[in-house]
């Protein structure tokens, strides 16, 4: 047994507790059990699960007020970084509409990292995008050709992740690797689309050419425009599982 791969004490505590509020089990507003039924009830000791509970607070899970009880918080509105990673990492309990957003952030965050990638290590990116040339360009249509999709959305991550560094402003790493367990399995399902790995690479070419003439302005652009086509091509996506599913079978 690996037994660096177990969980402390207060860390099985704090992500058990967060388990059970975005379950709707302690939905917000709601008010915890009383400390020592909390700590019976998760196996562990009073001092470990305040720990937990006060770094439950730090990030905007919970409110914490001496002689009264500990109650969940709008976690959407006062939560930090953390509850994005929680969440990301919780794709079950995640809102219809999580990965739109999500992806609206990155249109509004994408352009502006890439420009200063180019701007300050333009031969740097084009190192970083020369793999997609030899991406899989297979037609065939989903999910038999699961992994060339898997290829592609580890590739994607992988230039996304690495504009973000190139930029030299670290906060958009932070703010990226806050979804990073969320991205792979959500572009792989993107993915199996031909049209959206058709147009990721359209997309890394441009960047590329881009990033070769060290136009900053042009990759500004071509990755505005990219990364509004992967919204409406992962809502196209969406709506044909959804159809899929609702679809009876025959016999």
């Amino acid at each position: 047994m690996n037994w660096n791969t177990l969980p402390k004490p207060a860390e099985y505590a704090e992500n058990q507790i967060m388990d059970a509020i975005l379950e709707g089990r302690y939905p917000i507003g709601a008010a915890l059990p009383a400390e020592r039924e909390l700590a019976a009830r998760l196996g562990v000791t009073r001092p470990t699960l305040r720990e937990a509970l006060q770094r439950l607070a730090r990030e905007g899970w919970l409110e914490i007020h001496q002689g009264k009880p500990t109650r969940v918080r709008n976690y959407w509105y006062e939560g930090s970084l953390g509850v994005l990673s929680a969440i990301a990492q919780r794709p079950w309990v995640a809102p219809d509409d999580f990965i739109a957003n999500l992806l609206a952030v990155r249109k509004a965050l994408a352009p502006a990292y890439t420009r200063q990638a180019v701007e300050r290590q333009a031969s740097a990116v084009v190192d970083l995008l020369e793999p997609y040339l030899s991406l899989p360009q297979s037609k065939k249509p989903a999910p038999e050709d699961s992994e060339a999709a898997l290829k592609y959305a580890e590739f994607d991550w992988q230039v996304h992740h690495t504009l973000t560094i190139l930029s030299g402003n670290p906060i958009y790493t932070l703010i990226f690797n806050g979804f990073r367990e969320l991205y792979p399995p959500m572009a792989a399902q993107y993915f199996r689309s031909t049209t959206a790995r058709a147009s990721s690479r359209s997309f890394y070419a441009s960047l590329s050419s881009a990033a070769q003439a060290a136009n900053p302005d042009i990759a500004e652009a071509v990755t505005r425009r990219a990364m509004t086509v992967s919204i409406s091509l992962w809502r196209a996506t969406m709506t044909e599982l959804r159809n899929a599913s609702h679809t009876p079978k025959e016999g």
